[in-house]
This record gives structure tokens, sequence and C-alpha cells, in this order.
């Protein structure tokens, strides 16, 4: 059943931060890889925000979401990691040798000693705006992700949410637009407190708590001419007044849904959102770790930098559940002779590599 399979140290389910990292740092434990990405591309969450800037990467000044993205993948094919792609994983089949058979939706196999989930928050679907025949302006002025800021040059802008995307967004636009108002249904916002301190000291118009109640289209019905508002009181309802602002374009920021599939029924310890590990990010299940976004335990950090780190616990904690023997981490690059004949090839001198 297994011969035409190849058996793998180590199976990352994930492609995002956390997943990227694991390749790269279970090369460094020289363990035999593979990735699988539900979607046709790596980079996971990454991928939604691609002209967003990233300052809290450590060593890395601001950087645009779509390089740092690319500079992961890099990172993460160092040591020739098997990636396969479109390909969501649903079952899980513990055989009596302890080893893991994976089977996707689409009935592909793979066969594996240990598994890491880096499953983000699931596979992602932006939440869209809930109000009827709001799909008919996606491919106008109704944006749920931001491609590339010049679009909104000069252009009265409303945006919807109140999260981390919101605010980021609100503040990259508010010099460029002609206007930017953001309306949000709570009081208080969820971004990080300087970049809302940020947008409250510009010229970025804030109206809370209040929610988009209404859209009316332009003549030829291709796009938002305008956006009712409503007051939303303490039990979410919204107020029967409403004031009606003149837009050019609505950006949407309502947060993403994620979607595990089936492998909530595998057995694992959850939450509503993620999976619940241990220091060293070990589930409930033996020779299965999570990383990243889906991982919680006590501590949690949830920046990028901290997905690294996750993804770097989780690999040793692998390596320990093959080899109880083996170092408890990789030593670090400078000192690795695994990177020798790399830095050779990258024209550092021999006596420094």
């Amino acid at each position: 059943m297994t011969q035409d399979l190849e058996l793998y140290d180590v199976t990352i389910i994930g492609g995002g931060p956390a997943g990227l990292y694991a390749s790269f740092y279970s090369g460094m434990r020289d363990m035999k890889t593979k990735l699988i990405e539900a979607k046709e591309e790596l980079g996971g969450r990454t991928l939604i925000y691609p002209e967003k800037m990233i300052w809290d990467v450590g060593g890395v000044t601001p950087i645009r979401c779509e390089r740092l993205t690319q500079q992961m993948i890099k990172q993460a094919m160092t040591f020739d990691p098997t990636i396969v792609l479109g390909q969501q994983i649903s079952e899980l089949e513990r055989r009596a040798d302890g080893t893991m058979m994976l089977t996707s939706a689409t009935g592909e196999r793979h066969w594996t000693k240990t598994v890491i989930l880096a499953l983000g928050r699931g596979v992602l679907k932006l939440a869209k705006l809930d109000i009827e025949g709001a799909e008919r302006y996606e491919v106008g002025n109704l944006h749920y992700t931001v491609q590339e800021l010049e679009v909104f040059r000069n252009k009265r802008v409303l945006i919807s949410g109140g999260g981390d995307s919101a605010v980021d967004w609100a503040n990259e636009l508010e010099p460029l637009a002609a206007s930017v108002t953001v309306v949000h249904r709570r009081e208080r916002f969820g971004g990080h407190e300087r970049n809302v301190k940020r947008m409250m000291q510009s010229s970025v118009r804030v109206l809370t708590p209040y929610a988009v109640k209404q859209l009316r289209g332009s003549a030829d019905g291709k796009a938002i001419e305008g956006v009712s508002i409503a007051r939303v009181d303490a039990e979410g309802r919204l107020s029967e007044e409403a004031v009606w602002l003149e837009v050019d374009a609505v950006i949407v920021n309502h947060g993403l849904r994620g979607d595990f599939g089936n492998i909530v029924n595998w057995g694992l310890e959850m939450g509503p959102w993620d999976i619940r590990a241990n220091e060293k990010l070990a589930t409930n299940l033996p020779g299965i770790f999570a990383a990243g976004d889906v991982a919680h335990y006590a501590g949690k950090l949830h920046l990028i930098a901290g997905a690294f780190t996750d993804a770097a616990l989780a690999v040793n904690s692998a390596k320990l559940y093959l080899e109880p023997d083996a170092p408890a981490a990789a030593y670090v690059s400078s000192h690795n002779a695994i990177f020798k004949e790399k830095n050779i090839a990258l024209g550092v001198a021999e006596e420094d590599a």
C-alpha cells in the first residue's frame, strides 16, 4: 500500500510564515521534509496584503509584505524540501509502525513520521459585506484587499472595519486619497496601539460606533456612489436614522473566516480558532505538532516573528520525537557545518564560513 510513496521525516501542512520557516529549519535538522499548501501558491495570509508595510520582523527594516513573502519562500527552499500545492489535507491514518498516512480532499496520499500543523486560521476566506447586492460592485469600487495604493489616489475612500488591516490602510491612504473615513461598529479599535494613535491624530475621519447600512449605486450599476451608515447600539442593532456619505471607493476589512476542514475531526484538542499545544508545541496527538497562528499555548505571541519561533520549536520537538538522543536544537547558522558549502557558494571566505 505504501511502496509507491516516499516516507518523510516531517510533513508540514500550511505554507504561511510558520510553515515556510519550519521548512527551512527542518533542513537545518537534516530532516526529509515535505510542505503541503491548500492554495496554489505559498505565503498564506501574507498574500492578502501584498502592499502592506511590515515593521515588526526582527532585523528586517520596513518591508512590503510581497517582498517579505518572496524572501520567506526563498529561505524555505534552502534545503530543497518537497513542495505540494493545491491540496487540502483531510484524513489522518496512524499505522501500526507509528507512521502516519495523510490523505487530501481529492485523494492524494502522503506518508510521514511526524506532522507540523501550520494552518494559520485555516483556508482563509475574506468576510464579505453583509448587504444584499453588494457583490455586484466587487468588479468596480468595492474592495476586500488592496493590491495597488495608486488606485485610491485623490479618491474619497470609506473603510469599514476596526482591526489591524483597517487601521493600517487608513494610515497608508491618508496622504494619498482625497479623504479617508473609517467606520467601526465598536468604540475601540483592535489594531496595534501605535497605529491607532497615528490614525486618530491624522486627517482620517473616524466614526464609531457605526456600521454600513446601505449602498447606493451609480446610474449604470457598476460602482458605489454613496454609503449609508448608522449608529450601532449596545445590542449590535443599527439605528433607523442613517447618514449618507458620498464615496469613490469602499474598502471592507471585516476579517477572515477560516476553515480547517476535516482536521477538526482528528481528535486534536482545539479551541474555536486554534489548536492547543504545550510549551514545546506538541499537541495531544503523538507526533503531531503545531506552529503559528493555529497554535495556542501560554504566552502566545501573534506576530510573524512569533511564528518563526513556533516553527523552530515544533521542528525541534519533531526531531526529538524521532531521535530522543538528538541535540535539543540545531546549531546556530554561524557555527553550523551544514552551511559551509552554501557560504562558499555565496562567496564568503572559507575562514569566515
